[in-house]
C-alpha cells in the first residue's frame, strides 16, 4: 500500500469516528436536553422525528450526489452538517427552543445519512485498490466513537457540564479532525461519466439498472436483516432489558454498553477472520451468532443469561453491515451505484425497523417484538452465499495516481 492510500485509509477512519463521537454525545444528554427544552417524552419524540426526516433526505440524495460530484465533496459536506448540528442542538437547548433542536437533529440526520453512504463508497474503492479488507475496520471506528463519546457524555453529565458547552466542545474537536482528514481524500471517486461507463462493460450492460441484479438484491436482503439487528439494539436494548427482564435502568444501560463494546471488538477483529475464511462463511457465522443472542434475549427467563447473550448479539451484528457493502462493491459494474443501493437499504432498515418494533412492542411487549428481528437474521443465514466474490473478474481498479 503506497503512502497516499495509507493516508486515505487513515482519513476514512476519522470520517467514521466523527459521527460515532457526535451521535453518542447528544444521545447521552437526551434527558438533559428534554428537561431544558421543557417538553414531555411524547413531544421529545416529535423533536427526534427531525433526525428521521433528515436521515431519509440524506440517504435518498447521496447516490445521485456522489455520481455527479464524487465522494469527496459529499462526505465532506455531510460531515460539516454533522459538526454544525452539534452547535445547533446545543443552541436550541440553551434557548429552550424545541424547533431549533429539531432543526439540529435534521442537520445531523442529513449529514450522517448522506455522508456515510459516500464514505462507504470511498471505503469500498480502497478495498478494490488494495485487495484487502477495510470496511469492517472503518465501521469499527464508528463503534469506537460511540463508546468514547458515550463515556465522555456520562462524565459530562456527572460533572453537571451544560449540554451546550459539551456539544460545542465536541463540534470544535471534530472540526479539527475533519480539517486534517479531508485533504487525504482523492477527487473524482464515484463520479459516473458516460464514456467510462460504456468502456467498463459495454453500453447495454452498464446501463442496466442495478436494482435488477438478482444477486445484488440478495445482498440487500442480508444487509436489511443485519442492519435491523444492529438498529433494534441501538434503539430498544436498554428498555428491552428493563421492561422485559426486570433490570434497573443503570444495569440496562450497562448491558447496552456491553453490546456497543462487542460491536467494536467484532469489527476490529473481523478483518483477519474474513481474510482467512472468506465473506460468506463470516457472514453466515455472524448471522448465526446474532440469531442465538437474540433468541436467548427473547426466550430466556434469566436476566443474567439474557445480559450475556447480548454480547453474542453484538458480535453477530458487528460485521453484517460492512461485509455486505464490500460484497456490493464487488458484485459487478458500477460499484459506486451498487454500494449506494445496498447502503440505502441498510439505512432504511435502521430508520424504519426500530419504530415498527416499537409499535409491535406496545401491543405484544418488546421481547416478543424481537422475534421479527430473529426471523430476519435467520433468513440472513440462508442468504449468506450471495456475499461471495463474483465468478467473473472485476474490472481492474484505476491507478490512484491518476486521480
Amino acid at each position: 500500500m503506497d503512502l497516499a492510500t495509507r493516508r486515505r485509509r487513515a482519513a476514512l477512519f476519522l470520517f467514521f469516528l466523527i459521527p460515532g463521537l457526535s451521535i453518542s454525545s447528544w444521545v447521552t444528554r437526551t434527558p438533559d436536553i428534554r428537561d431544558q427544552l421543557g417538553v414531555s417524552t411524547a413531544q421529545m419524540g416529535m423533536v427526534l422525528f427531525g433526525l428521521s426526516v433528515g436521515s431519509m433526505a440524506g440517504i435518498l440524495s447521496s447516490g445521485t450526489l456522489v455520481a455527479r460530484f464524487g465522494t469527496r465533496p459529499v462526505m465532506g459536506a455531510g460531515t460539516v452538517l454533522v459538526i454544525l448540528s452539534m452547535a445547533v442542538i446545543g443552541g436550541g437547548t440553551l434557548l429552550s427552543s424545541a424547533p431549533a433542536a429539531a432543526a439540529g437533529l435534521f442537520l445531523f440526520g442529513a449529514g450522517m445519512g448522506g455522508g456515510e453512504v459516500a464514505i462507504n463508497i470511498d471505503g469500498a474503492d480502497v478495498e478494490q485498490i488494495t485487495g484487502g479488507t477495510v470496511l469492517p475496520t472503518l465501521h469499527g471506528f464508528f463503534s469506537l466513537g460511540t463508546v468514547v463519546g458515550a463515556a465522555l457524555g456520562i462524565l459530562c453529565t456527572a460533572a453537571s457540564i451544560p449540554v451546550q458547552w459539551h456539544l460545542a466542545a465536541m463540534a470544535l474537536v471534530t472540526a479539527a479532525m475533519l480539517a486534517h482528514a479531508f485533504r487525504a481524500i482523492p477527487k473524482s471517486v464515484g463520479i459516473r461519466r458516460n464514456n467510462e461507463v460504456q468502456s467498463e462493460a459495454g453500453a447495454s450492460t452498464a446501463q442496466v439498472k442495478v436494482w435488477k441484479d438478482r444477486r445484488l438484491l440478495l445482498i440487500g436482503g442480508v444487509i436489511l436483516a443485519m442492519a435491523l439487528a444492529e438498529g433494534s439494539a441501538n434503539d430498544w436494548l436498554p428498555l428491552l432489558m428493563v421492561d422485559g427482564h426486570g433490570m434497573d435502568p443503570a444495569m440496562g444501560s450497562a448491558v447496552y454498553t456491553g453490546f456497543a463494546a462487542a460491536m467494536t471488538v467484532g469489527r476490529f477483529a473481523g478483518g483477519s477472520l474474513i481474510n482467512r475464511l472468506g465473506r460468506p462463511v463470516v457472514v453466515r457465522g455472524s448471522a448465526i451468532c446474532a440469531s442465538l443472542g437474540i433468541a436467548f434475549v427473547v426466550f430466556a427467563d434469566s436476566a443474567v443469561l439474557a445480559g450475556v447473550a447480548v454480547l453474542l448479539w453484538g458480535l453477530g451484528a458487528s460485521l453484517g453491515f460492512p461485509l455486505t457493502l464490500s460484497a456490493a462493491g464487488d458484485s459487478g459494474p458500477d460499484p459506486a451505484a451498487r454500494v449506494s443501493l445496498v447502503a440505502m437499504i441498510g439505512y432504511v432498515a435502521f430508520l424504519v425497523g426500530p419504530p415498527s418494533l416499537g409499535f409491535l412492542g406496545d401491543h405484544y411487549g418488546l421481547r416478543l417484538a424481537m422475534i421479527v428481528v430473529l426471523a430476519f437474521t435467520t433468513a440472513a443465514i440462508l442468504l449468506a452465499p450471495a456475499v461471495g466474490t463474483r465468478s467473473a473478474p472485476a474490472s481492474p481498479a484505476p491507478d490512484p495516481a491518476v486521480r
